[in-house]
């Protein structure tokens, strides 16, 4: 693809574009990292970048470069430079689209694979291709051009919608709903049973697990996370929302829209977690938990109370960002401040 074909399908995109030089028009054949990058490769600076990595554009070899509007500083230097560029308002975007022109999808329909079980009054739609060893249970509905890998196991009575992506032997259990557009990754298990359990005086009740999983538009799940059913109701995954791998949802849970969650996040069963909401890894949510819109929550954070719309919140148990960093400092202090406390107890003791 040539440079130029480039600089027109961004004018297209959602990465802003604010200025460009075609001087080279060269071929760019793959894309880098600003300090791997080599002849007909392209590659790109990120807003807010440190100094050292802005100062790589003057020795760089690649063929052209995505750049950033809001640096004057790398716009002088872009000036100067032989390398064909493009300045953007958000270039990570730019190079994210620039990735989806240079590396277009393969998946094309294959088909229904011989080997594969396909149970009764299920509905396949249009275009569809289900791989070697799958298993599809009874009155399931598939809906057009969703590709199921080799290996995957579908329940009974599970609505999967249309252009769907589900990985290898992932597990979706009965009754599961799940719309339009998601990837479901390796190894996942969507409608798994809730971890529900009654204390009697003979042991353990087990609470029958009915209710089902929703997965809305455009979500996608990471490889080996799980999203349990409720012992009755929805456990529901809201539009756009992307989780990482190993991630545990628990049964009942709600999330938002556009929300994103990195691996190893566990949220405990009944949680309510709004739009556009971030947690960062290894993030605990406890028992029926409510959070607002838009927080965000540092790695390792522990949230056991409600949390408020806007908030960024860290530590366990969670507090707000800027007070943990200023505790944070003074946790190598604590030894020194015990042992002048101590002086002053016996001080005051005499």
């Amino acid at each position: 693809m040539q440079f130029k074909e480039i600089v027109e399908n961004l004018k297209q995109g959602q990465s802003g574009v604010v200025d460009f030089k075609i001087q080279n028009n060269p071929v760019i054949l793959t894309a880098a990292s600003l300090e791997k990058a080599e002849k007909n490769e392209i590659s790109f600076l990120d807003n807010n970048s440190p100094i050292n990595m802005r100062n790589l554009i003057k020795t760089s070899k690649a063929s052209a470069l995505l750049l950033p509007a809001n640096d004057t500083y790398i716009v002088e230097i872009a000036k100067k430079i032989s390398v064909d560029w493009i300045i953007l308002k958000e270039p990570k975007i730019a190079f994210a689209e620039t990735l989806d022109f240079l590396y277009p999808s393969e998946i094309k329909s294959e088909g229904i694979h011989q080997s594969a079980i396909i149970g009764e009054n299920v509905k396949i739609g249009v275009g569809v291709s289900i791989g070697a060893n799958t298993y599809i249970g009874d009155n399931t509905e598939i809906g057009d051009e969703t590709f199921i890998h080799p290996g995957v196991v579908v329940y009974k009575n599970v609505s999967i919608g249309a252009k769907n992506l589900i990985h290898a032997n992932s597990v979706i259990h009965s009754g599961s709903k799940i719309e339009n557009e998601c990837v479901i990754n390796a190894n996942a298990v969507i409608g798994g049973e809730g971890f529900g359990f009654v204390p009697t005086s003979n042991g353990w009740k087990k609470m029958p697990q009915v209710g089902i999983v929703i997965l809305r538009n455009k979500v996608e799940v990471g490889s080996g996370s799980t999203i349990d059913r409720p012992s009755v109701g929805e456990t529901i995954i809201g539009e756009d929302t992307k989780i990482d791998n190993l991630v545990q949802i628990g049964h009942g849970v709600s999330t938002g829209k556009g929300c994103a969650m990195a691996a190893q996040v566990g949220i405990a069963g009944g949680a309510q977690i709004g739009d556009s909401v971030i947690l960062a890894g290894q993030v605990g949510i406890g028992n029926k938990v409510k959070i607002g819109d838009r927080v965000i929550a540092s790695s390792k954070t522990g949230i056991v109370s409600d949390i408020e719309t806007g908030k960024v919140v860290s530590g366990f148990p969670a507090i707000p960002n800027k007070l943990w960093l200023r505790c944070s400092a003074n946790f190598k202090k604590l030894p020194e401040i015990a042992k002048t406390i101590r002086k002053l107890d016996r001080k005051n003791s005499r």
